[in-house]
This record gives C-alpha cells, structure tokens and sequence, in this order.
C-alpha cells in the first residue's frame, strides 16, 4: 500500500521536476558556464578572469554601493510604515476593509504601471505634481534629477507599504489579546506594550519582512529602468540594471553572468546573516 502511494506521489511530481529541471536549473548551468567565458556571438573561455574583473570594477562597486544603500533605505522605511498602517488597520472602524484594499492595490499593480505612472507624474514639464505646485504658487521641483535615488526609494515604499502592512497584520491578529488586557490591567501605557509585547511577538513576522523585503528591493531592476534609466548619469544604476547593461549594451554575456552569480552569492550570505541573528533574538 505504501509502495503504491509513493509510486503515485513520484507520477504527479514527475511533471513539475522536469519543468524546475529543464526551465531553472539547466539554464542556471548553463549562465555559470558562460561566466567563465568572453564575448557576445564567439565565446572564448578565460577562466576566473571575469569573476576577478568585478571586484576591481569601479562601475559595478558603485552600482553594488547604491543598491545597498537604496536597498537598506526602502525596506527600513516600507517595514516602518507598514507596521504603522498595521497597527492602525488592526483597529476597529467603519471602513477598515476599504482601506486595507487600496493600501494593498499599489502591490499588486505591475511595476511596469508603476514606473511609467510615475515618471508621468513627476516629469518636470508636464507631470501632475509639478503643475499642481505651480498652480498653488510653490516653486516645482526636478523630481527624476535632483534626488533620483530618494525617488525611487519613495516609489518603491509607497509599492511595498501595502505587503508589509498585510504581513505584520497577520502577525498581530496572532498575537493573544488576553496578553495586552493582562499588561493593561498592570498599569502598562500603550508605549510599553508596544515596545515590551508587541515588537517581541512580532518578531517571526519582522524577520520574515526583513527576509522578504531585502531580497527584492537587492534585485530591484523595473523602477530604475522605468522611470529613470538608470540616470541621471549613473546615479540610480542600481545592481541588476547594471548586469542588463553589461548583457545587452555592452554586449559582455559572460561578464553579466558572473556579475550575476557574485550577487547571488551575496544575497545568500545576507540572507544567512539575517536568519541567524532573527533566530538568536528570538531564542533570547
């Protein structure tokens, strides 16, 4: 009997085992191949040239720089508003759902709607935003030159507010209400059980966002390609925008590759870091 089910588990796994092989990890073979080679339409091999070249790259050090620095940025402010927005939502008032909703719509619009709508409306000639400036008297701004970075760092936390704040709101309709009317009725105010009982049991969930929100804002690619083309200069180049103008400006596939794997490499180790120090505070 048991052979039977294990023989049928096998049959219906087979199908998506031959998708994940012949879709994901033989194409992932075959771009670490290509990152030891060089050239676009002849590729000749050079070994670990490539993955060398990187480090000593000033274009990719700056690149690898202001994605971290975009990267630490977005997610410390989208998880910060999220939990705000979480803590308030978690409230009982007329419309409460309606407001959860178009919180969460900007998240589950396509970045592509997102970048374009947001070039419109901060272009400096005929976005939205400046002709409402200037219809109110107030000097207008040049949004995508003056600050491009900050830009998108703002862009990018009104996209992800919404994820966050579902993410923490299912962290806190967890956490057992009989444990703030107990803290209550010990005199506690809300700030200390805010910060005593709330940010503790919240924990999972913040590492969880922290995971989360790292690995995509580390791989952020449609926003500066959207909205500011990585300029002015490159100024909002971030990391993987780089790899694409290595592969199909620069026509260098197997430098993009291990620009590509150095990466992901890093993402992995920050990934590990987080994940051990999440379990220690949470082992505290």
């Amino acid at each position: 009997m048991r052979a039977r089910q294990a023989r049928t588990a096998y049959l219906f796994l087979t199908p998506a085992v031959i998708y994940f092989v012949l879709f994901m990890f033989w194409p992932l073979i075959q771009e670490f191949q290509l990152s030891f080679t060089r050239g676009f339409t002849t590729l000749r091999p050079v070994g670990w040239k490539n993955y060398s070249s990187i480090i000593r790259d000033p274009e990719v050090q700056h690149a690898f720089g202001i994605t971290l620095i975009y990267a630490a940025s977005a997610l410390i402010l989208g998880a910060c508003v999220g939990l705000l927005l979480a803590l308030i939502l978690n409230q009982k008032f007329r419309g409460r759902t309606l407001a959860r909703t178009m919180i969460l719509t900007p998240y589950m619009t396509s970045v592509a709607i997102v970048g374009l709508m947001w070039r419109n409306i901060l272009d400096p000639t005929t976005g939205i935003l400046n002709s409402v400036l200037s219809s109110l008297h107030l000097p207008t701004q040049q949004w995508l030159t003056t600050a491009p970075l900050a830009t998108l760092v703002g862009i990018t936390v009104w996209q992800e507010a919404g994820y966050f704040m579902l993410l923490f709101l299912a962290g806190l309709q967890g956490i057992d209400p009989q444990i703030y009317e107990a803290a209550r009725l010990d005199g506690a105010s809300p700030w200390k059980r805010f910060w005593s009982l709330t940010l503790p049991l919240l924990a999972p969930t913040t590492l969880f966002v922290g995971l989360v929100g790292m690995i995509s804002t580390l791989q952020q690619f449609g926003l500066p390609y959207l909205v500011t083309n990585g300029g002015p200069g490159n100024a909002t180049s971030l990391y993987v925008y780089q790899v694409y103008r290595e592969t199909f400006q620069s026509g260098n596939l197997g430098y993009a590759s291990a620009m590509s794997f150095a990466f992901l490499a890093v993402i992995m180790v920050l990934s590990l870091i987080q994940i051990r120090t999440g379990r220690r505070k949470e082992a505290l």
